[in-house]
């Protein structure tokens, strides 16, 4: 399952770049605080895969590093029948810090973060076969507040969601040794 960072997230509309352009960064982003293991608790998506198979999902464990360049790796963990998959996915920097491109067809947006605890990332995936947008909830622990998941499905609204196309990720107990 691409349950993650990399393989949710994207829109197919015409004129999505236009729309791209209204969602908001981090102000002051600063990418060495982003750095390390996260936990996908939350993903919202319009994409066909994630709603055929949201229902099937689990948390998996995602750890950014930064490249001597100034790019991230983006490497998911994640439960698959019997065992761990792997997707790695280097997002390369744009103009904005808190702004980066992957494969020329992913657009990664850091909207809001607190480094420590949370982070919520909006992504636009075009071409392909399943262009779509995806907003994605990371906590430092697999826990969530009510108050971080309320500002979450408020978030999915401003990114062009509904809160039908979100999923809170059960927790697996799999897949998390080793992952950073």
């Amino acid at each position: 399952m691409h349950a993650t960072l990399l393989g949710i997230l994207g829109l197919a509309l015409p004129g999505a770049l236009h729309a791209q352009d209204s969602i908001p960064v981090q102000t002051d982003f600063q990418q060495d605080k982003l750095t390390g293991r996260w936990y996908s608790i939350g993903l919202a998506s319009n994409s066909n895969w994630f709603k055929d198979k949201k229902h099937l999902m689990k948390m998996c464990t995602t750890v950014i590093s930064a490249t001597t360049d100034g790019n991230l790796e983006v490497t998911s963990t994640y439960p698959k029948l019997d065992r761990c998959q792997k997707f790695e996915l280097l997002f390369q920097r744009s103009g904005q810090a808190g702004h980066y491109m992957a494969q020329e067809e992913r657009d990664l947006r850091v909207m809001e973060t607190d480094y420590s605890c949370y982070a919520i990332v909006h992504e636009l995936k075009q071409g392909g076969q399943d262009p779509h947008t995806a907003l994605q909830l990371l906590t430092r622990d697999q826990g969530v507040s009510p108050q971080l998941l309320q500002r979450f499905k408020e978030l999915i609204l401003t990114a062009g969601l509904t809160k039908d196309m979100m999923a809170i990720l059960p927790k697996s107990g799999e897949c998390h040794e080793g992952a950073g």
